[in-house]
This record gives structure tokens, sequence and C-alpha cells, in this order.
């Protein structure tokens, strides 16, 4: 089974902390969204076949689709790919465009998944991010959803914001849990350059949350959600019993996935490639019926290194023998004695099976990356 993904490249507004790619000009929207279904037309035999289980739209902002657009491209994708009859179809949305005849519209369309980027329920941080909807329209939007029978909702919260006690963020995170949605995410708030954010840090506007915050925030995220019933199976990712996000657990066990979209990514386990990320650049690539993508093909190293980094993340690991089946014994032992020089509270290791401890899963990135092998010629 395989994942396909599509980047809708447009939003309403520009989010202060945001470096994915989007536009807020949506000139170029028929062409790009003619050049999506051109590119799924090229593309489909990238995945040699496989069932689509999972199709999930994300961006920029999917949710600003008319039923025209997605029902085209629903049709390409049917057309040029296999989908599963139970696929998981997931579409990105922000609550200001979720009134309740747009949710009719997509819950009566083959989406069956919708996943609202709330990020906060207080009206400072929504100002602080530049974000287009207010508190009273997250609240609507869940309670509205739920109203029109999705059943599978997950929603997204950033922590570690400026200014944000431990007290604003249980009460923030309290305040979703009383959905009682099936699956939440919850990231905390990173700098990334060239976005308006990291200029107010520079200027020295913003104050970022301390490394110290960001741990206390993550640990009551932690015991909250885990209280709640939750699942803890991904750093930023928690679900109910059976209800994981299918096509985001597909990255984490390192399986195929297409990308169709200016700066989708796609990975079938022996390369890795990118589209570029340019919205005029990437209507005139598939306009001449080229693929404006960049390949790079995976040693056997960055396969190894590639299921560390993501299978780490997830509250099974790796699992170190399956590894040395596909890898190689010599290849697994450096690997062994690598973790000989990590703290010893940071993971545990039984019947080969590697997995982060709590205090583990605060250095998640930097354990995969001390844990890397690479070739003789990489050291």
């Amino acid at each position: 089974m395989a994942g396909l993904y599509l980047h809708i490249p447009f939003c309403k507004q520009a989010c202060h902390y945001c470096d994915f790619h989007f536009s807020t000009l949506l000139q170029q929207r028929e062409a790009v969204l003619a050049a999506l279904v051109q590119e799924l037309e090229l593309q489909q035999g990238y995945l040699a076949g496989e069932q689509l289980s999972s199709v999930y739209f994300g961006g920029g902002t999917p949710s600003l689709l008319t039923e025209k657009e997605l029902d085209a491209l629903f049709t390409a994708i049917h057309k040029n790919f296999s989908v599963h009859p139970q696929a998981e179809i997931t579409l990105e949305a922000n609550p200001d465009d979720l009134d309740l005849y747009t949710l009719n519209v997509l819950h009566e369309s083959p989406v069956n998944r919708l996943s609202i980027g709330i990020q906060s329920f207080r009206e400072e941080d929504l100002k602080l991010m530049n974000r287009a909807h207010a508190v009273e329209q997250a609240r609507d939007c869940l309670r509205l959803a739920k109203e029109v029978g999705f059943e599978k909702l997950t929603a997204d919260l950033i922590y570690a914001m400026p200014n944000m006690s431990d007290a604003d963020w249980v009460q923030n995170l309290d305040a979703l849990l009383q959905y009682d949605l099936p699956h939440f995410s919850a990231y905390a708030l990173t700098v990334e350059a060239k976005t308006a954010l990291h200029k107010f840090v520079k200027d020295g506007k913003v104050q970022p949350a301390s490394d110290a915050d960001q741990k206390r925030q993550f640990d009551l995220l932690i015991d909250m959600a885990v209280s709640r019933g939750y699942e803890h199976y991904e750093i930023s990712n928690f679900a109910k019993p059976g209800q994981r996000a299918v096509h985001n657990s597909s990255y984490w066990k390192s399986e195929p996935y297409l990308g169709i979209g200016p700066s989708a990514h796609s990975f079938n386990g022996h390369s890795r490639q990118w589209n570029v990320s340019n919205n005029t650049k990437y209507v005139q690539a598939l306009s001449r019926g080229e693929l404006p993508a960049t390949v790079e093909q995976l040693s056997i190293f960055d396969q190894l290194n590639e299921q560390l980094l993501t299978g780490l993340r997830t509250s099974e690991g790796v699992n170190l023998a399956r590894l040395e089946q596909r890898f190689g014994p010599e290849l697994v032992a450096q690997l062994r004695a690598g973790l000989l020089d990590l703290k010893d509270d940071w993971y545990q290791l039984r019947h080969d099976q590697l997995v982060l401890t709590r205090s583990g899963k605060h250095f998640a990135d930097l354990i995969a990356s001390d844990l890397f092998i690479l070739a003789d010629d990489e050291h």
C-alpha cells in the first residue's frame, strides 16, 4: 500500500511562523490546478501500481478548493491510480473556511477525514501568528464538523508560544480535549528562517520560549493526553485506540508515497524527489510535459538513516533485527555500538526493539543524527 499527497499552494494570508511553500496571489490558481492533474497523469507509474491506502490534501490551504476543483482532482486521482475502497482521505482545513455549507459539501465528497488547523484557543496567539480565524470560529467549526457527521477529525495545536505560561498551555490543551476528537497533533513553535516570526525575534520584538519552557509544556501535553485515553504514538501525534493517521504513519514507516504539486516530496524506498517550490516554474515545466523534480538516489546508508530518523519518532521505535535483515549485520553492529555513546535514560532496547524513553523524546532528532551510519568517505 502507498500514499498520495497533493500540495495546494494557496492561502488567504501568510501565517507569521510558516515556511511551507504557498502563495497569497490566486491569479495562477486555475493553471496550477490544471498542472496538478497533468502531474498525476505523468506520475501514474511512480508507485509501481501499488494501491493507495491514503490520499492527503495539504498545503497551503486545501479548504480553499471549490467543490468543482475538488471533483476534478478526485477524477484525475481515480483515473490514474487504484484507490482502496477504505482509503483514508484527509483534507487540511482552516476554521474560517468551514461554515455549515462547506462542511456538508466536504462530507458528501470522498473526503472522510478533516485536519483542522486550530493552533490556539487564545486570541493573542492567533494574532501573533497572523491566523485568519478567531477563537469562536475554531470552536464553531469543531462543533459543526461533528454535527455534520465527520467521524474522523484531527486538529493541530502549537505550544511553547511567546508569553505562553504553563497554565495558558494547560487551558489551551484542555479546550481542545473537551471535544474528545479521535486524533490531534501538537507542535512546539519553531522560528524558521525567512519568516515574519524570525524577523520579529531578530528585531527583539518577540521573545521566543526557552528550551525549558518547551520541555515542560511537552511533558504536560503527554500527561494530559494520556490521562484522556490517547496513545502518544509519534512525537507530535496522539490518537484514540484504532485512530492513528494512516497517511502520516506511512511516512514514519518508510512506506512509499507520491507527492504532487509545487514543493511536494516523493519517496519510493530507493530514491527521494522533490518538486520546484515555485508556482510559475511548476506550471511551465508541466506545460512542456516535464516533471519539475529533483531526484536523489538513496544509498544504503541513506535508507538506513531514513528509517532511524522516522522510526525513532514513533512509540514502536525501530527493530534492529529487521534492520539487520535488510541492511546487513555490519551496519547494524555500528548502530549498536553508537548506542553506547547515548545517555542510558534516553532509550530502551528490549528484544532488539529500540524505543526512546520520555527523556529521549525531547532529543529524538539529535539522537537519530548521532546514530546515523556514514559511508567511509563521509567520516
